[in-house]
Parts: structure tokens; sequence; C-alpha cells
């Protein structure tokens, strides 16, 4: 997605027209609205009702901002969230029931709790026969670390900052900390040299054998539905709830924009329009897309024709963002560098990790003006 964004910014920023539509990140969406790249949608999205007929967080996430503002800039065009995947073969292996119980004291089975996900990955590491308890996403390119640490993180009931973009005191508070060290206990459990794994990484490793438990984008493990890449018969879920009833799941997917430099814009709402109809979302759907429609992506017709897809829908309901500012991508290197240093350092604790994240952001959002009476 890197060389994606990069060509998209280019040609945005000489204000080219290659495309009259740009399915985003959620991230641009204030740069670019911002900048005068994307089309204010606000009043055609009100008056086909959108903001109720697609789910909730998606339009929050894929097409408001400023955040809270009922402005909008994009519609949502794929819906995505990070979950889990396990091999059912060894959950249901009665030697490794047996073993698990006498060890942990109660039952091998889908985790309900982060600490059942931590006690999981430790059993099933077992290096003598090259198999690990999970393969985590960790890699410092574009997003990757930051969104495999945002599940633990808002779970466990870490947050970025305020409505006023202040961060110090609450990105780096005690939950935060505890969070990011629950990370590292987790990272002890992956394979070897997995210090740069990206979204298809884990997703290999999984196919390989090499890993009981699997975090990444349902996007990404749609190759674990496949019986042609995948030998294990495998299942999947949610993110579990938090130690303060809280179920959070990185947001992924994206949205779909109009180009501001278009001369067809009238063709690109025309396009919109019908995609946003619930029988055309029925239709994405059936063709193996991640629909966004309310209906349809709660309809039992969509959670029972995928391994995954109650997983996904469950998780759709719990999702939280990155920062979605102009200044997204300078924060999001800050996040990415520190958070890879910390897992594969020993010099390096939690809290010096977060306050450095926090002084850094702070800075950012200073020097953009953020902080003005």
């Amino acid at each position: 997605i890197a060389k994606w964004q990069s060509g998209v910014f280019g040609d945005l920023a000489n204000k080219k027209a290659t495309s009259d539509l740009i399915i985003g990140d959620s991230q641009w969406l204030g740069m670019c609205s911002r900048r005068g790249h994307y089309i204010d949608i606000t009043g055609w999205v009100k008056e086909r009702d959108i903001e109720t007929t697609m789910f909730p967080a998606t339009i929050k996430g894929y097409s408001e901002y400023p955040k809270g503002s009922d402005r909008y800039w994009a519609v949502p065009l794929e819906g995505d969230a990070i979950g889990w995947a396990y091999r059912k073969d060894l959950f249901i292996d009665p030697a490794e029931k047996k073993a698990f119980l006498e060890r942990y004291g109660h039952e091998l089975k889908v985790p309900v709790s982060w600490k059942e996900i931590n006690e999981i990955a430790e059993f099933f590491t077992r290096p003598d026969k090259g198999i690990y308890g999970v393969g985590l996403i960790t890699s410092e390119e574009y997003d990757t670390v930051t969104m495999g640490f945002e599940n633990i993180f808002f779970s466990l009931g870490g947050d970025y900052g305020d409505e006023k973009y202040r961060v110090k005191g609450i990105l780096n508070s005690e939950k935060s900390v505890k969070a990011l060290e629950f990370f590292k206990e987790l990272y002890k459990f992956t394979p070897p040299n997995w210090d740069n794994a990206s979204y298809s990484d884990t997703v290999r490793a999984f196919e390989d054998g090499k890993v009981a438990l699997v975090n990444n984008y349902f996007a990404h493990m749609v190759p674990l539905t496949k019986k042609d890449t995948n030998p294990f018969e495998t299942g999947f879920f949610a993110n579990p709830v938090g130690p303060y009833g809280d179920k959070y799941a990185a947001l992924g997917g994206m949205g779909i924009s109009i180009v501001a430099y278009s001369k067809k814009k009238d063709a690109a709402l025309k396009f919109l329009d019908w995609f946003v109809k619930e029988e055309t979302q029925k239709k994405w759907a059936g063709l193996g897309g991640f629909p966004c429609n309310k209906n349809v992506l709660t309809s039992a017709e969509f959670v029972n024709s995928s391994s995954f897809n109650k997983a996904l829908s469950d998780s759709m309901a719990m999702l939280k963002d990155f920062w979605a500012v102009p200044e997204y991508d300078q924060l999001l290197s800050i996040s990415q560098k520190e958070l890879r240093a910390y897992l594969v350092s020993d010099d390096i604790t939690a809290k010096d990790t977060l306050d450095q994240i926090a002084d850094e952001w702070e800075k950012v959002f200073e020097y953009a003006g953020y902080y003005k009476e």
C-alpha cells in the first residue's frame, strides 16, 4: 500500500485526475479533504441516508472528517478488521486438550479473554517441534506493527489522546504501558526472527504449520479459507473482551472518494449511487467482497457463507482507528519505529517507548498548530 499511496499522492499533488475515484485508507481523509483533493459529498450522503444504511463504524471510519463533524468525503467500500485464525486440529486433539487442562486448569477452546490468548500462545510454543504459539504482525513498513498493537492497546484500556489532540498522560498512561508489555509478552511466542513480519508473513507461517494462532486483517486471511493453499482445518474469531469490558479491533478496509480534479464527477456519483444500494452490496458480498451495508453485513446469508464471516461481522462492531489527521503519516512513522524497536530490544521499557511516542506526537501536533487557543 505504501507504493500505491506514493503514486496516488504524487498525482493529487500535481492535480492530475488519472482516476475519477480513489480507494484510499481512512488515514488519508484528513490530508485529502484539507488539501482539496476529495469532493465533499456530505449532502449526497445525507440525502441517501447512508449514515444509517452503512455499518456505523464504517461511515465514521472510512468517510467522516473531522471525526464527529458529520462531514463526509468517501463512501465505505470494503470493510475490514483485525481478528484471529486458529488451527482447529490442535484445539480438538484429545491429548492437547488434556495437557492444556492440566497446565492451566481450564479447557482448551476459542479464547474469550486476552489472558487465554496468551496461555494458548505459550502452550503451543514448542521450538523443538518447529511450532510456535502465535504469528503477530510486527513489520516497520507503513502501518503494520502499529495496527498489530492497536487491538491489544485499545482492548486493554489504552487510547491515543483526547479530542483536543493532547497525548501525554493518555497514550503513556498506566493502562497503555501494561498493554504494550502484554504485546511484548505475546511476541515471545512468535517464531524466530519474527521482528519484521508482514501481513503476508503471518499467513504463510500458518499455512506452513509454524503457528497455532495468527492475528491479522481478515482480507489478508482469505487464503486460510481455501484448501488449496491452507492444509489445516481453520477457525476464526474476533478479538476477545479486555479486562475493563471493552472489545476493540483495529480498523482496516477502505472508502472510495471522488477526485476533485475529475472531469467525470457526475458519472462517479452515479457509480456510487449504484454501489451503495443494498442489492448491490449483496452481490458484492456474494462475489467475496466485504460489504459495509448494515443489513447485509449482519445477515444470516453473509455470516454463514464463509468460515470467517461471523468473526468479521462481529469485529466490524468494534472498530477503532488511528489518527485520520493530515499529519497521520508523520505520526505513523514515529509509532512504527518506536514500537518495533521496543519489541526487539531488551534495554527499552514500555513506559520509555510510549513516553517517546507521546513526546514526538505532541511536537507534530504543536508544529501543525493544533494547540493554538
